[in-house]
């Protein structure tokens, strides 16, 4: 595992304020994603998986919309860019009148101006590898080890589509070396970064529009906030609504269980499409760890000692990931049977 980040105390306690939402708490895991270099024993964002050796590597066979993107690159062109990046960065940072980039840079960017479309099979990308040793998630009682992979192209929705699978880490005894890659990817931002986890355990509560009418408007009436010192309050939220949502009820980031973040999006039924049960939240895959109106969740050690992100991406943007412009890949799963097929939303 990485490092220990630590969630700073909630702003307020909020079941002392509303005691009906006590019995409503639920346990999330931030994973709190950061660069590194993973093995195939380690829980990660990105970063090569414990596969069979003798197990097919999966591959998209579906259509795509050719030219959905105007430019399309490989994996590997995309680590060179980043690469590039970077590096300019710390030249920028060593002596700020140093050039943006340099001539080499500007005739890599040229030479990798564009691939030639695929339309074969791609073979899909490794997003999150977890064990259960380090990560509490709902499995099947045989498996001790989830792979998630995805197609990176948009389908039929605004984001990649998604394949699990269930694993017992203690029968892969020869693994796969060099899974294939795809040879074109619509987005950079679908390409992560790998990053280790360091798994930390949060109350999650629910996102007001799953609440009762009741407890929405209880947290809408500005009387019951009158306990809190109004210059504190004010340090968080114009009004109550804003400081339930973003700093009182789900953890942003990557985690695994607790709620799930509708945010902007309504509540839509869940029903596992093989039988019928509603779906629980298995893993949130997400653009950022915080944003703007969620900086109370910023781990303390960041505060102290932040993270370095790469020129050009946001504070909390570690495994470079982006999703519908910003927003969570959020993966669910039946609790009656885990390896039911999944159902994925943004």
């Amino acid at each position: 595992m990485n490092a220990i980040f630590t969630t700073p105390p909630r702003p307020v306690d909020v079941t002392a304020l509303f005691p009906q939402l006590a019995p409503l708490a639920r346990t999330a895991t931030r994973l709190h994603p950061r660069p590194g270099s993973p093995t195939v024993h380690n829980s990660s964002a990105g970063g090569p998986l414990l596969w069979p050796a003798d197990e097919p590597w999966p591959h998209c066979e579906e259509p795509r919309n050719s030219r959905a993107t105007p430019v399309v690159h490989s994996p590997d062109d995309i680590r060179l860019l980043r690469h590039d990046r970077a590096a300019a960065a710390e030249r920028r940072r060593l002596d700020p009148e140093a050039p943006h980039w340099t001539p080499e840079e500007r005739a890599t960017w040229e030479r990798l101006a564009d691939r030639p479309w695929f339309d074969g099979p791609i073979p899909l990308l490794p997003v999150a590898q977890l064990y259960a040793r380090d990560v509490s998630f709902p499995r099947p009682p045989d498996a001790d080890l989830l792979q998630v992979l995805w197609c990176p192209f948009d389908h039929e929705m605004a984001h990649p589509r998604t394949a699990l699978f269930w694993r017992s880490s203690a029968t892969v005894t020869d693994v796969l070396d060099a899974p294939p890659e795809p040879p074109i990817i619509e987005s950079a931002r679908y390409l992560p970064e790998p990053c280790l986890f360091s798994p930390e355990q949060v109350t999650d509560y629910p996102n007001p529009s799953e609440l009762s009418k009741e407890l929405r408007d209880q947290l809408d009436d500005m009387s019951r906030w009158e306990t809190i010192d109004p210059a504190r309050y004010n340090t968080y939220a114009d009004d109550p609504g804003e400081l339930y949502l973003n700093n009182l009820s789900t953890a942003p980031g990557w985690k695994t269980g607790g709620w799930t973040r509708w945010s902007p999006t309504d509540p839509v039924d869940r029903p596992c499409p093989e039988c019928g049960t509603e779906a629980v939240p298995l893993l949130t895959i997400a653009s950022s760890e915080w944003d703007g109106g969620s900086e109370t969740w910023i781990p303390e050690e960041e505060r102290t000692n932040p993270t370095p992100v790469p020129l050009g991406t946001q504070p909390g943007d570690f495994t470079e990931i982006g999703i519908a412009g910003g927003h969570d890949l959020q993966l669910h799963v039946c609790p009656a049977s885990p390896d039911h097929p999944h159902i994925a939303l943004v």
